[in-house]
């Protein structure tokens, strides 16, 4: 079976639940029966691992012939022979091979939700986490026994170096077709694969303390495992922090880093990152974050005097400078943050935004500013930036040349194209993400870099604090790299047009409205036409 096959196979299990249920819902029992079949096959493939070794002679488990079959009749049922491995004890009755003898049982759903019950028991880093509310799905009869046979398929191979890698594509593919359905609550677990490499590309999480403050499914975090991987580091070698406010959506990230085997500390519990901070202490080496654009209405009254608020306190009708502030409080001294935001907060004045963010870039805590082309999202048509911010732009850890006092301004606007397949959506090739991080290490004098920087007219600029006074402290990238400035603001097109249309009618009935006036009074003057 090919990836593509692997991957239509995947989205053809979700259909059987169309009708049934929301994408927003039926993603979950889903991605449950896809975890339990993976951790089972890897389970069954760990016995033979197990056997392998009672052969082997350089093995520490080696047995004689005679001895084997007893050997292996215990440990192939003793737990830590699969946890040192990082391998999930599974339970004979959550077994998917032993579930699926009973797809045609009409109490199906609550074996299910008794199967992953005895493997959160098990495994107290599932605690909690797996999806559990099978019996209670609106289904007909039989339409869940489909669905485990269609799940069935799938087969997971350790013994092929890129299982756990294709379980990760699968994984993406399946959140991205879910993003796709929902519309713009996809947002609260996925964010594209290419602005996520943008921004991991950049940042460069090395090793270190990684956070997220909204990390919906965990994409953040797998990506940066993977750049570790990517540049000869080893997995672990950074530690993961992260919150989210919704709980099943914190459930899908803990599926989705579980089964990389990334260790991480989501926190206690799912909740508000401004009201309930799960990690008020910590100091970052690294913030990746795409929170939710604009939320209004997020609690400002209840936080006047936080110690967050260095720069000032945000409005209670826009979050994004709550967000901003939030992630600069808990960057170490040499820390850096990308975060992911509406165009808007660029150049914004509403309820003092104007004054924070004048305020970020003269303490110089703003390091690069880079806009998107549209259409990357699947979750929303406005238009996104990413904000880059560091408290130490001086030569050191961060890289060789002393940008104090200076921002590195990237235009994206004409790069990505339409992904094959779809009609709307865009995406970075492999080489723009590539000639976007390496501008800021070429910019930084980091050991990421390849080259000298140098300013290129319509794509990119280091622009000194002073040339951001003289624009009003905006931070669109088009007034400094010398492109034509479109001002992107927050509004998608077909509400921009809606509101001009609606605007345009106004006008055109008062215009209405003054040429009779106007003759009226002709009249009354003896000039009526």
């Amino acid at each position: 079976m090919t990836e593509t096959e692997f991957k239509k196979l995947l989205w053809d299990s979700a259909n059987k639940l169309r009708g049934a249920m929301s994408a927003a819902e039926y993603k979950f029992p889903v991605l449950g029966l896809v975890f339990l079949k993976y951790v089972s096959d890897i389970f069954e493939a760990q016995r033979e691992v197990i056997r392998q070794r009672l052969v082997d002679p350089n093995s520490d488990l080696y047995m004689p012939e005679e001895m084997r079959e007893d050997a292996f009749a215990t440990l192939s049922e003793d737990r830590d022979a699969y946890k040192q491995d990082n391998v999930f004890w599974i339970p004979e009755e959550a077994r998917y091979a032993e579930l699926l003898k009973k797809a045609a049982d009409p109490k199906l759903g609550k074996l299910l939700d008794d199967g992953m019950a005895a493997i959160e028991r098990e495994n107290e880093k599932l605690r909690g986490v797996l999806y559990r509310d099978f019996a209670r799905l609106p289904l007909e009869d039989g339409v869940l026994g489909d669905l485990m046979g269609i799940v069935a398929k799938m087969k997971f191979d350790p013994k092929e170096h890129t299982s756990r890698d294709i379980f990760g594509e699968v994984y993406e593919y399946f959140l991205g077709n879910f993003a796709l359905s929902e519309g713009q609550r996809a947002g609260q677990f996925y964010t594209p694969r290419s602005v996520v490499s943008v921004l991991v590309e950049i940042l460069a999480p090395f090793s270190g303390r990684i956070y997220d403050p909204a990390c919906g499914s965990g994409g953040m975090f797998v990506y940066s495992e993977r750049f570790i991987e990517a540049h000869g580091g080893k997995k672990g070698q950074a530690v993961i922090y992260g919150q989210e406010l919704s709980a099943t959506t914190r459930k899908l990230a803990c599926m989705n880093l579980a089964i990389r085997g990334i260790d991480y500390d989501l926190g206690k519990s799912h909740g508000d990152t401004f009201h309930n901070d799960q990690h008020p202490d910590l100091r970052a080496d690294y913030i990746l974050a795409n929170p939710q654009f604009n939320t209004k209405n997020w609690g400002a009254d209840k936080l006047p005097k936080d110690p967050r608020w260095k720069y000032g306190v945000p409005p209670d009708g826009n979050a994004n400078y709550a967000w901003l502030q939030h992630m600069a409080a808990r960057l170490s001294a040499e820390g850096r943050a990308g975060i992911v935001l509406a165009n808007g907060s660029m150049t914004t004045n509403t309820g003092g935004e104007g004054e924070i963010r004048t305020k970020m870039v003269k303490a110089d805590v703003v390091e690069c500013m880079v806009t998107l082309p549209g259409q990357l999202f699947t979750n929303t048509p406005i238009p996104a930036c990413l904000w880059f911010l560091s408290h130490n732009k001086g030569p050191g850890k961060n890289g060789k040349t002393d940008r104090r006092g200076q921002v590195l301004f990237i235009d994206a606007r004409k790069m990505a194209s339409i992904i094959p397949g779809s009609r709307k959506q865009k995406e970075f090739s492999e080489a723009e993400i590539r000639t976007i991080a390496q501008t800021y290490h070429n910019w930084r004098g980091t050991q990421w870099g390849e080259g000298q920087y140098e300013d290129v007219p319509g794509f990119c600029k280091s622009a000194t604090l002073a040339e951001i006074e003289q624009h009003s402290y905006a931070l669109t990238p088009g007034r400094y790299v010398g492109a034509t400035d479109v001002e992107d603001d927050d509004e998608a097109f077909d509400e921009q047009m809606a509101k001009l249309t609606s605007e345009l009618s106004t006008l055109f009935g008062r215009g209405a409205e003054l040429e009779i006036e106007v003759l009226e009074q002709l009249g009354r003057v003896g000039y009526g036409v």
